[in-house]
């Protein structure tokens, strides 16, 4: 595991929101309901916006409980990043970023796979640790074989 350390400045993120429970192992249903339920049209006019990095489509768990507790809420926004303070498209919901530190890891592994690698292995390993913010997801379509992601994990020097 060898990521980029990004020093990003502040930023938002824009789309669509919907409170999601944290579950044991793989995806929250909570999420795989509210990623089905967007049409077509909705994830073209959210790509269609996307101006800065992380680009494409991405999907962002925010405000997500510090201890991972099973059950726990969070936010879980399926958008694309704007530079700040580009003002939100109407209908849209908003998620601003502060300036700070970002770990970003190449994977073909899924979320959950990947998030526990980084847990337990580069975590303990590399002088950084996990600071508050969204953790974000972005697919990287035009590497398809085989499906490829960058997973951005706010950072802080330990």
């Amino acid at each position: 595991m060898d990521p980029r350390i990004i020093d990003r400045p502040a930023f938002r993120v824009v789309g669509y929101a919907t409170d999601a429970r944290l579950v044991p192992r793989g995806r929250s249903p909570q999420v795989e309901a509210h990623i089905a339920s967007l049409s077509a049209e909705q994830r073209e006019r959210l790509t269609s916006l996307s101006e800065t990095e992380p680009s494409g489509l991405l999907q962002v768990s925010a405000d997500v409980d510090p201890d991972y507790a099973e059950g726990s809420r969070f936010t879980f926004l399926l958008g694309v990043a704007l530079a700040s303070p580009s003002p939100a498209p109407e209908g849209l919901d908003v998620i601003d970023i502060p300036h700070g530190t970002w770990a970003v890891f190449r994977t073909t592994a899924s979320f959950p796979s990947a998030w526990m690698r980084i847990v337990s292995e580069w975590f303990p390993s590399n002088p950084w640790r996990l600071r508050p913010g969204p953790s974000i997801l972005a697919d990287r379509p035009e590497e398809q074989r085989p499906a490829t992601a960058d997973i951005w994990i706010p950072v802080e020097r330990a």
